[in-house]
């Protein structure tokens, strides 16, 4: 099967992968470079990009600094003029936090903190201190180097430690039944691992912002451990666990009928491979039959069918498209969205194909090559997210009542002719971020945690992950997503469940597109947290009172208004 990269598909010549590139957002600024930036630290103009290519602006400055020392000034200077200043990492990123589209802020100045703030060192046997710039891929090849690892992560290698932790980035995973408890071990998120922070934050004895070290204990961790961006971190130390060996089987054979039939339904179900292994994760192509689902198992030893790897990303047929779905990438793009159950398809074809003749269906090896598989070279596409928190009883039911209604939505949009999404579903399954699982003294929970425990529901204990991927720009994409969010949000607003967003992917949909639902934005987003999200938005203003941190985005989120510029 012929193939070519993502890069080439549509003939968009966009390093790290293909799309169509939206256009650059009007405006530009001066030649200047802003007034008084501190000396020494190397600032140039540069695009900056999200992982769909959803957000575009050129020329935004952008900063190198080598260590805290010299970010310090450029904060402070920053909080004397008026600017506001943004950590940047891969952009591996669907919503505005960074860089808002809608609320354009040209006085910014982004760090790249991927040149600076890097490097890994154990702190003791289960414990590493890591630069927020670090990739994910570095810091579990540290650890795997150290006999360490984590129970789960995000996919891709190229996010940094700082943005995974600002935004509660998460894998999939609940305990098997039966499974041991494991010192390190935390079913939720990666920001619950968090042992300390090192950020700059406001000094108000020295009246200037200052470097300061957060421990778990301190109640303004509640608020660190996912910012959204809001503060500035510098390095975490995180709680880790013994290094394990993995065994992914995948599944292309199991209709999505069957995988998501209701509770007590024959067949194989959803919930018995959850209770097998606790790791999975279903990946169902639209207007396909079978979803293509994943099974991680924990495996001391080679069984011996499975293939070893002894290297991340193993997928390589999802790396790049065949010919035939390049072709059909650029005519849907083009104009014909009416080609995506075609594609659809062909890429449970391509999929079927890859695992047979990649060897991919049985892998066993050591924890970060089962756990890393998205490249850079990806499909780039959009994606919803919301994380529905439950109890585990409750899980069938939940994603056979979910399934069902995209189906009935899908066939409502083809019956007018449209076709919005053209991209897979994706389900994971979590814990939730329970504080004790690092083993310290009075650790406070993440308050902005999209999987906090609910302490008026002590019964719930997992987080289905749900999200809808779509090429970007695809027409009536908007109003189908707004359609569905509102369904989720009504539908999980109970005893049984509740809806929460997953922050780094598309929400607060209208049909115009996401974040522009003053509804869900303002008032569901904040309501979905409970009292914790004004205490956490609070204590990060009280953090950084020049909101030198802010953007616009999260201004109209929390409603906070910028101070007056001090000086230019």
């Amino acid at each position: 099967m012929e193939r070519r990269p993502f890069l080439a598909a549509t003939g968009a010549a966009a390093a790290g992968g293909w799309t169509r590139l939206a256009p650059a957002l009007a405006g530009s600024i001066d030649a200047d470079p802003p007034p008084g930036f501190p000396s020494g630290v190397d600032l140039l103009r540069e695009r900056f990009r999200n992982w769909s290519r959803g957000i575009v602006v050129d020329d935004l400055w952008t900063c190198r600094p080598a260590n805290g020392g010299e970010l310090v000034r450029i904060v402070n200077w920053a909080a004397r003029h008026g600017w506001r200043i943004r950590a940047r990492g891969y952009s591996h990123n669907w919503s505005p936090l960074i860089v808002d589209p809608e609320d354009l802020d040209r006085d910014v100045v982004l760090v790249d903190m991927t040149a600076g703030f890097t490097g890994a060192e154990m702190v003791d046997d289960l414990a590493v201190r890591v630069g927020a710039g670090t990739s994910m891929e570095s810091l579990l090849g540290y650890l795997e180097s150290r006999g360490c690892g984590v129970t789960s992560c995000p996919a891709p290698g190229d996010l940094t430690v700082g943005g995974v932790l600002a935004i509660d980035g998460h894998g999939t995973g609940i305990p098997a039944s039966g499974e041991s408890a494991v010192e390190g071990r935390t079913w939720g998120t990666m920001s619950n691992r968090v042992i300390s922070l090192t950020v700059i934050a406001w000094d108000e004895g020295l009246g200037r912002y200052a470097i300061r070290t957060v421990e778990r204990s301190d109640p303004d961790a509640a608020a660190l451990m996912v910012s959204l961006g809001r503060a500035m971190i510098l390095e975490a130390v995180l709680r880790v666990e013994p290094n394990h060996n993995l065994r992914c089987e995948s599944w292309t054979s199991i209709p999505g009928a069957e995988l998501f039939a209701p509770p007590g339904s024959g067949g194989r179900l959803f919930t018995d491979f959850l209770a097998e292994s606790g790791r999975v994760e279903a990946i169902w192509y639209p207007f396909t039959a079978n979803p293509w689902l994943k099974v991680w198992t924990v495996e001391p030893n080679r069984p011996f069918w499975a293939r070893e790897v002894s290297s991340p990303f193993n997928y390589g047929f999802s790396d790049n498209l065949s010919d035939e779905a390049a072709g059909l990438v650029d005519q849907i793009v083009g104009g014909a969205p009416w080609l995506a159950p075609t594609f659809g398809g062909v890429m449970y074809a391509a999929t079927v194909l890859g695992l047979t003749f990649e060897l991919g269906y049985d892998l066993w090896g050591a924890s970060k090559n089962l756990l890393l598989y998205v490249r850079p070279t990806t499909l780039r596409v959009t994606a919803n997210g919301y994380a529905i928190v439950t109890r585990r009883s409750n899980i069938q039911a939940v994603l056979h009542d979910f399934v069902t209604r995209y189906d009935e939505l899908v066939q409502e949009y083809r019956d007018r002719g449209e076709y919005p999404i053209n991209g897979p579903m994706e389900i994971r399954v979590t814990g939730l971020d329970h504080a004790e699982d690092v083993g310290l003294v009075d650790p406070r929970k993440a308050a902005l945690s999209a999987v906090r425990p609910e302490d008026a529901h002590p019964d719930w204990d997992v987080a289905i992950w749900l999200d809808l991927l779509t090429l970007p720009g695809t027409p009536t994409s908007g109003a189908f997503y707004a359609e569905l969010e509102q369904w989720l949000f009504d539908r999980y607003s109970d005893d049984d469940a509740c809806c929460r967003v997953e922050w780094s992917k598309g929400w607060g949909y209208t049909a115009d597109g996401p974040w522009r639902s003053d509804e869900v934005v303002k008032e569901l987003v904040p309501a979905s947290l409970g009292p914790e999200f004004a205490s956490a938005t609070d204590t990060l203003a009280r953090l950084d009172p020049r909101s030198v941190f802010m953007s616009g985005f999260l201004d109209r989120m929390t409603g906070g208004p910028r101070p007056a510029i001090r000086s230019r």
